[in-house]
């Protein structure tokens, strides 16, 4: 008789998880999952997929206004909030369901319960427990907010799919990727929007070239941006909300987004009693394999705060899998991991920063190009792209890549794959470019900057 309940148990049936779960039962592992809320974790039921669609459809009334100067005459149009959240939570369900197939067809035991820790091998689910020789945390994160008179009047990400209406006034604060998408997202749909950063550029980790593109182009759009600036308080006023600034600026709104950040959700989970530890941001400490403190248990996801994207937590997830089931021990590479932002213009990018490059590496070389995309010269819309390569002088590796404009994220998972496999400048520039694109720009920037 075998000595525990499963092989693995893993609590959180997002996309590490589910992965996890997944991979190690098809190597024959005996396996049980457990998820408090919907199966398929903050991306797909409360981020990136529910967050894409807003942002085509917020992008619709730019491509209305555009579509005149290439002759097209169109009638009136109007936007449907209500209409525009049924059909996203159709979407949803739908997704949740086939991820719920996944676990079943894979052989995987779904417990649709909260887990806790009760000891090294056993995991409390409600009113009972089950017991595991192996368990993995992929609970992920949760949004987290500052301390402020009136904080509670705010909503976060997790609410902000849900509102039964559309606010007319809305106020976002925060400068990170999701503070950016959700700026746009709403601007886009035709609401009134500010934003409230502490810092002195939005996207705080990105290229400062990056970041000073998107901020401009984004106050373009009608988005006012007050940087370097805090919220003191929130309270309510004349049915709606007025947010107060620490330099005593009042704005007025019907929306108050909390987008300053998120945390491990490790709250109740158990690690104290267990003895796994964690680090000052509450992450889930592990080492290149996932194990924790505690040998026979690991953690994946945005629980240990490594790299907090959904790709990234498939691969650990699946690394995971490989080394504890497959014999096959894959340790965690988070070196040149693309990345999207859904802004508008939407950012891409892979490698370091110029900053860190110069760290690094010391003498550099930087290609950088800014120009208007070839659909706006007929538009007539003032939006431009900016290009930023950066190379290591010495072995000429080409070892940043930047991008904000139009079809960024498309066209920056091709030239992913070059960099992680070390191309360098020279193979860029022998490489073809497609005309008329934008992506050939990456392809034949030949001076560096100065």
């Amino acid at each position: 008789m075998a000595q525990y309940d499963y092989d693995l148990f893993v609590i959180g049936a997002g996309s590490g998880g589910v992965r996890a779960s997944r991979i190690s039962a098809g190597y024959g592992a005996r396996v049980g999952i457990c998820e408090e809320s919907r199966v398929g974790g903050t991306c797909v039921i409360r981020g990136c997929v529910p967050k894409k669609l807003m942002v085509y459809a917020a992008h619709f009334h730019e491509d209305f206004e555009d579509a005149r100067g290439f002759g097209w005459t169109v009638g009136e149009s109007r936007f449907d909030w209500p209409t525009l959240i049924a059909n996203k939570d159709k979407e949803i369900d739908r997704l949740n369901g086939v991820y719920k197939s996944l676990l079943s067809n894979a052989g995987v035991e779904l417990f649709e319960t909260r887990g806790e820790l009760v000891d090294a091998h056993t995991v409390r689910l409600g009113d009972r427990e089950v017991t595991a020789d192996k368990i993995l945390l992929a609970v992920g994160g949760w949004p987290s907010a500052p301390a402020f008179p009136g904080v509670e009047l705010g909503i976060t990400s997790n609410e902000v799919f849900h509102l039964p209406t559309q606010p007319k006034r809305v106020v976002v604060y925060g400068g990170g990727y999701i503070a950016v998408e959700f700026a746009g997202i709403f601007q886009g749909m035709g609401s009134q929007v500010t934003q409230v950063y502490r810092g002195p550029s939005l996207l705080r980790g990105f290229d400062q070239d990056v970041r000073d593109t998107l901020t401009t182009e984004i106050q373009k759009k009608g988005i006012n941006v007050a940087l370097s600036r805090t919220i003191s308080r929130a309270e309510k006023h004349d049915g709606a909300l007025r947010i107060t600034l620490d330099d005593g600026t009042t704005i007025d709104t019907d929306l108050l987004l909390l987008a300053t950040g998120r945390a491990p959700k490790i709250s109740h989970l158990g690690l104290e009693r267990v003895g796994v530890e964690t680090n000052s941001d509450g992450a889930v400490v592990v080492d290149d394999y996932s194990q924790t403190s505690v040998e026979n248990i690991f953690a994946v996801g945005d629980v240990t705060n490594r790299v907090n994207l959904t790709p990234v937590a498939l691969m650990e997830g699946q690394a995971f899998a490989q080394t504890q089931f497959g014999d096959m021990p894959t340790p965690v590479d988070h070196k040149y991991i693309p990345s999207a932002v859904f802004s508008q213009p939407p950012v891409g990018s892979v490698g370091l920063t110029e900053d860190e490059a110069r760290s690094e590496y010391g003498d550099i070389e930087v290609y950088q190009s800014s120009f208007r995309p070839m659909k706006h010269t007929l538009s007539g819309r003032d939006e431009r792209t900016m290009m930023k390569l950066i190379v290591a002088a010495d072995s000429q590796q080409v070892v940043g890549l930047h991008i904000v404009g139009l079809d960024a994220a498309e066209m920056l998972q091709g030239f992913s794959v070059a960099i992680k496999m070390g191309a360098t400048k020279a193979q860029f520039d022998a490489t073809i470019g497609i005309h008329p694109t934008a992506a050939e720009e990456l392809v034949t920037m030949r001076t560096p900057r100065d």
